[in-house]
């Protein structure tokens, strides 16, 4: 017999997840001094060195103090592999451990979401929402401002091969422009950060610890949220496990999913909302027939073409010498400059892989290192990487419970490469970075395929190399899609409330109904302002 859990108090609003997503919302949330509010987050606080210095994505992602460790299952389109699945375990969320990349995506990202039947998220709907917590270093102009939370800088270190890369880029006909976030990010350009001074600027940082203060938001790190609790169609709390004890917290107004597009589906069906046949066969007794659950599942599969180079410098060679490594992180003490300072890609492009679209549907991340994988060390040798990622991926996946027990991993199927347009796009952004490599401001670079390998040339061939090279550039989204009344697998409205129940919302990036065209961390930052919004003006009504 399970014992009753224990009494954690009533509070107003009761968040899951101090991600990207729950950070905003308990700042947000927590601004009324008359709402109680409780955060609860499995992970723990950032009080590891690697979580602020910016390169230390190097050693967060795949180890268990930062990373969740959570693996797909076996992908047909990936020639039968698994992939590591990297998310963030500690406040912040992926922010805390992720490229730090500043993208909001494409202006038709967003009226295509209009278009859909979700007022109220058209670009000129949410361009304000971007606006209102930026806080960009540059001075304000029409796209950007400063004075809010989401510090926004750029690069602290230069290396002469991205340049030339650039050129190369403009030689193949993608033009230099000088900012990705206005709306139309096609070309070639260096990458914003969300950075502060040469230290990582994660939405912990931003948004929660300032207000942590406050003595009307709790929160509890290393929490397991179990199942929300319903009365009568109406959400009332979360059951969590706490130091080995079950709790239970009520809420008095709503309770508010933010754990991310692989744990916030995971916990909606294990409250018993999800596809009903799928929860029956776990166990699971039935709130809502919602069979949209789970499904949906979006992703930027990243190729990441390497080529060797002579006479350049990469952060390959420099980290191979240990004087050198004392040298980077003197600078970065002192200076906070650097290589320490890097994201994982300083410069990036956007550009269409064929004629036929209407926007650029490719995005690449030139890096000047190589590796096999993150988490992996660096190559013993001088290389670059063109990393380059179908924006906008037909391919559908999902990210489901397999058993009724909190404990147990999701089943994460993200189905990369299963339509012909996503292998015919593979092999043209392939084609595409031969190409752009081959231009002459990279010449005295010497570049030399080291992987896929030159000597694949035909589609088939290529086809091979995309399921063979290809792995998750950590963008997960739509296991909770947003959607219209009469969208049957819509799992929230376009206010972000679940459909079918009362007091519930989902407000992260799991209710993209498509994928942006870019990283996809601050479009989630924007999604949990606006959903915040939403819910003060609701509950004001």
């Amino acid at each position: 017999m399970t014992s009753k859990p224990l009494d954690f108090g009533s509070y107003d609003y009761i968040v899951v997840g101090a991600g990207s997503a729950g950070c905003v919302l308990a700042n947000r949330l927590s601004a009324d001094p008359s709402r109680r509010v409780l955060v609860l987050e499995a992970g723990g606080h950032d009080n590891w060195i690697w979580f602020h210095i910016p390169v230390g994505y190097l050693f967060a992602i795949g180890n268990p103090r930062a990373d969740w460790l959570f693996t797909t299952q076996e992908e047909a389109g990936l020639n039968g592999r698994q992939l590591a699945y990297p998310r963030g375990k500690v406040i912040g969320g992926c922010s805390s451990i992720n490229a730090m990349i500043y993208m909001r995506g494409q202006a038709a990202d967003y009226d295509g979401w209009r278009q859909l039947g979700l007022p109220g998220w058209s670009w000129s709907d949410v361009l304000p929402v971007f606006l209102s917590h930026e806080d960009h270093v540059a001075p304000p102009n029409e796209a950007h401002r400063s004075g809010g939370e989401w510090r926004v800088e750029y690069p602290r270190v230069r290396w002469d091969i991205l340049d030339a890369i650039r050129d190369a880029c403009e030689t193949a006909g993608i033009p230099k422009i000088a900012d990705f976030n206005t709306g139309d990010n096609e070309g070639s350009s260096y990458f914003q950060v969300n950075q502060k001074r040469g230290r990582r600027w994660s939405t912990a940082r931003g948004f929660l610890k300032p207000v942590l203060k406050r003595s009307n938001l709790r929160l509890e790190t290393g929490v397991h949220a179990e199942r929300i609790t319903f009365d009568r169609g109406r959400a009332t709390g979360v059951v969590f496990s706490r130091g080995g004890e079950h709790c239970h917290a009520l809420a008095k107004q709503e309770v508010v999913l933010a754990a991310g597009a692989i744990a916030s589906p995971k916990l909606l069906e294990l409250s018993g909302i999800g596809d009903a046949a799928r929860l029956n066969a776990l166990g699971i007794a039935v709130v809502k027939d919602a069979p949209g659950v789970g499904e949906n599942l979006q992703d930027h599969l990243q190729l990441r073409p390497i080529y060797k180079v002579e006479g350049a410098r990469t952060l390959n060679g420099d980290y191979a010498r240990l004087w050198k490594r004392a040298a980077m992180g003197l600078e970065y003490a002192f200076l906070r400059n650097g290589p320490l300072t890097m994201a994982p890609s300083q410069v990036g492009a956007f550009a269409r892989s064929s004629p036929e679209y209407a926007t650029p549907n490719l995005q690449f991340h030139f890096q000047p290192l190589s590796l096999d994988k993150w988490g992996d060390g660096l190559h013993p040798f001088a290389a670059i990487t063109a990393s380059v990622a179908n924006l906008r991926p037909s391919s559908r996946g999902s990210a489901h419970a397999v058993s009724s027990e909190a404990s147990a991993p999701p089943a994460i199927r993200p189905n990369y490469l299963s339509t012909d347009e996503d292998r015919r796009v593979a092999v043209e952004a392939l084609k595409l970075t031969r190409r752009i490599v081959a231009q002459k401001p990279l010449e005295r670079f010497r570049p030399s395929e080291h992987i896929p390998g030159a000597e694949k040339v035909s589609d088939a061939d290529l086809i091979r190399a995309a399921g063979d090279l290809g792995t998750t550039i950590f963008h997960p989204v739509g296991t909770a899609a947003m959607g219209p009344a009469h969208d049957r697998n819509a799992v929230v409205d376009e206010r972000l409330r679940v459909r079918g129940v009362a007091g519930l919302r989902v407000i992260d990036a799991s209710v993209m109904p498509r994928i942006t065209s870019g990283n996809t961390n601050s479009p989630t930052v924007m999604i949990a302002e606006k959903g915040a919004m939403m819910m003060r003006e609701d509950a004001r009504a």
